[in-house]
């Protein structure tokens, strides 16, 4: 088993703390690796559809090559976002839209995703970011999980404060985001 976490935001910041926080609720047998679409080049899709042509191939070359591998071999998808005006990062945004090329082939298929979405106050656009995400994956055809018990909503929905280098996040944000970690055990363990 495999866990990919993508941190979509365009610094590595309070999202990046959040994806961590995730990561170390998940058992340590399971695979885990966290990329920052900060550290690609993600040009925008231009809808040609030259990856329907070319069997699921982008013509574009940058970073989304790397990152479409990494999200193949995983057996679930963790994306974590700010909110920037009610929705994902402009930059998570093209990945989605790139992602196209995923769906020729219908690559992401029956994978799991889950979403973590952060913002500067409660009631902040935490559950539109993560609808968005959620309808990404949707599209794709992928199977969608949350948090689980005991807060078991709609994924990490936490609120983050910076206090000069360092975050202070709320503690029932950073609840569903362990929630969401464990809630990755319970799949991995049926799975086996």
């Amino acid at each position: 088993m495999k866990v990919l976490g993508i941190n979509g935001s365009h610094r590595k910041g309070s999202t990046l703390k959040l994806l961590e926080v995730a990561f170390n609720e998940i058992d340590e047998k399971i695979e885990k690796e966290i990329i920052s679409l900060s550290d690609y080049e993600i040009g925008y899709c231009k809808l040609c559809g030259a990856c329907k042509k070319n069997g699921g191939i982008c013509v574009l070359k940058d970073g989304f090559q790397e990152i479409s591998e990494k999200m193949k071999s995983a057996d679930f998808i963790i994306i974590g976002s700010p909110v920037y005006f009610g929705s994902v990062s402009g930059k998570l945004k093209s990945l989605f839209d790139r992602s196209r090329a995923l769906r020729v082939n219908w690559e992401l298929k029956n994978k799991f995703c889950g979403g973590i979405a952060v913002g500067a106050t409660i009631h902040g656009g935490q559950e539109h970011t993560l609808q968005a995400i959620h309808s990404w994956a949707l599209i794709h055809g992928m199977v969608v999980i949350g948090d689980t018990s005991p807060t078991a909503h709609f994924g990490g929905a936490a609120v983050a404060k910076q206090k000069d280098e360092n975050f202070e996040f709320n503690p029932e944000g950073v609840e569903t985001v362990k929630s969401l970690g464990r809630h990755i055990n319970e799949i991995a363990a049926m799975l086996k």
